[in-house]
Order: structure tokens, then C-alpha cells, then sequence
């Protein structure tokens, strides 16, 4: 099982080299790769998570069809046999894990829903009682349910940690009909897909998207609903309270916690059996949403 740390594919001009992902420019349209990269406390770990790139790309091009109806998405193909030459001669490292998607101008926010009071919510609101800046009714415990989905925006940044903002300085930002619509569409596509995972014994937390414009039309771009983008919870392990079990990074965090890291770059490399771990919570996690044991 051979892991991706980066691409260098010979006739592709790379655009941008993020933590996770590759972007390659074709002109029109983009190539995504997603490589095995795992990122933790805004620093690249140098160990790969084997898979953990195709595991992202099918549950991204999942949540893409499931989400259509509330959202058109960036996505033209997942299947390197319908990409442009140049790409398929690639076709060994890119298979299962590249997407071709069409340029837009990306919404500089980061779109974030929460469903439950976990991670820094929970931090903010034992301190002050409010969850990124709004206020909350008192008696929460960590990890409950939240009696609604709060949309919590933030700003992207290049470098370093997003910032969180207020609805209004969204609007401020991108104006008050973009704003409005990118909150309805994050809470929309949350409660829908919550409800979803829930019946399949995932409970999806809380989440983030991006949203691009194409011909005036809102558009979801980047990644959804992975372990990447989002606190996935075992539904029968559940308990309000304490810190969850969960099928997401949490987990390397937990790791990288315990050993002392001062989450200053360099990031110390991962035991191979954490590692291993780590793969194996997230195919669980694309086996429990997607219904299937194995990646395209």
C-alpha cells in the first residue's frame, strides 16, 4: 500500500501545493489531487496516512451527488479515463484520487456549521458562554447537541489559523444577499446531510465548506463532509459529557497531544501503528456513509 506524499507530474503546471491537496492548472478547468498528506495544528506531519487521499476524493464525489439538489458543485469527473491526456498518462498516481473541476472565483469565507458544542466551541463557551461569538443559552454539557445549527463563518487565511467573524462582517465582505444565501446554504446542506449520516451511525458534529461563484451561480467547491473537513462521531459510542470517540484527525491531534508537541512546525512523524489507526477511522467513517467496503 504505497502512500502519495506530492506530486510532480511531468506536463502539468502546478498552480498551488496546499496541505493536503495538489492543484494543477489545464487552463479551463482545474486537477485536484489529493494527496496523503495529513495535516495537524495548521502544520503538514511528515507522515503520510496511505489511502487517506482516495478516501477523500470518493467521499467528496459522494457528498458532490448527494448535495446536487441544494448545491451544483465544481466536480466535472472523478474518472482520469475522461480527463485530458496529459493527465491520464498519469493515470497510475492519479487513479481514485484526483478530480477534474471547472475554475470559479472562490468566496473567501469559510462556511462552518455546527451541530454540536465540541473543540473550540466548547473551550469558548465554558470561558464566556457564547460559541464564536454567539451567545448561547447556560446548561450545556461538551459534546451535546445544540438546539440549532449555528453557522459560524470564518476567514480564509493563506497561512496559519482562519479567523472567526461575525454574519455581519461577511456581509460587509461579500454583501448581504451572498452572506444570507451562503449561511442558508451551509445550514441546509448540514442538517440534510446530518440526518443522513445519523441514520448510518455517523454523527457528523460539526463541518466546513467552501462555496465558489460560476456564471453568478453559488457553487461548492474544495472538499465535503470528509475527516478532514469535519468531526464525525460514532453514533453508538455517543455520550454527552466527555470527549468523544471520533473518525476524523482528532485522533493524530490526541497523539501529537500526548507525546508533548508544542504544535511549533516542525510536526514530529506519526508511529507507524498510529498511522495505521488513522487509515482505518477513515475508511470506517466511507464505509458507514457510503455503504461500500472498498474505494472506487
Amino acid at each position: 500500500m504505497a502512500a502519495v506524499y506530492e506530486t510532480d507530474l511531468e506536463g502539468l503546471t502546478l498552480a498551488r501545493r496546499g496541505k493536503v491537496r495538489d492543484i494543477y492548472d489545464l487552463g479551463a478547468e482545474l486537477l485536484i489531487v489529493a494527496s496523503d498528506r495529513i495535516s495537524a495544528y495548521d502544520s503538514i506531519l511528515p507522515t503520510p496516512i496511505p489511502d487517506k487521499g482516495k478516501i477523500l476524493t470518493a467521499l467528496s464525489g459522494f457528498w458532490f451527488e448527494f448535495t446536487r439538489d441544494q448545491a451544483a458543485s465544481h466536480l466535472l469527473t472523478a474518472n482520469v479515463e475522461e480527463m485530458p491526456g496529459a493527465v491520464r498518462a498519469h493515470a497510475d498516481v492519479l487513479a481514485g484520487r484526483s478530480m477534474l473541476v471547472r475554475k470559479c472565483e472562490v468566496v473567501p469565507v469559510e462556511c462552518v456549521a455546527r451541530g454540536y458544542l465540541a473543540g473550540s466551541g466548547w473551550r469558548e463557551y465554558k470561558a464566556s458562554g457564547t460559541v464564536c461569538g454567539q451567545t448561547l443559552r447556560a446548561g450545556y454539557v461538551q459534546g451535546d447537541q445544540l438546539d440549532e445549527v449555528l453557522f459560524t463563518p470564518a476567514t480564509k487565511a493563506e497561512s496559519g489559523h482562519d479567523e472567526n467573524v461575525s454574519f455581519e462582517a461577511v456581509a460587509e465582505q461579500v454583501g448581504a444577499d451572498l452572506a444570507t444565501a451562503l449561511r442558508d446554504r451551509t445550514v441546509g446542506i448540514y442538517r440534510a446531510a446530518a440526518e443522513y449520516a445519523r441514520e448510518r451511525g455517523v454523527i457528523i458534529a460539526d463541518t466546513k465548506f467552501e462555496f465558489g461563484l460560476s456564471g453568478g451561480e453559488i457553487i461548492l467547491i474544495d472538499e465535503v463532509l470528509t475527516p478532514d473537513s469535519s468531526r464525525f462521531w460514532p453514533a453508538d459510542a455517543y455520550t454527552p459529557g466527555r470527549e468523544q470517540a471520533s473518525f476524523d484527525k482528532q485522533y493524530v491531534r490526541d497523539h501529537l497531544d500526548s507525546v508533548g508537541w508544542d504544535h511549533s512546525p516542525p510536526a514530529p512523524p506519526l508511529p507507524d501503528e498510529v498511522a495505521a489507526k488513522t487509515r482505518e477511522k477513515y475508511m470506517e467513517a466511507y464505509r458507514l456513509l457510503t455503504g461500500r467496503d472498498e474505494l472506487p
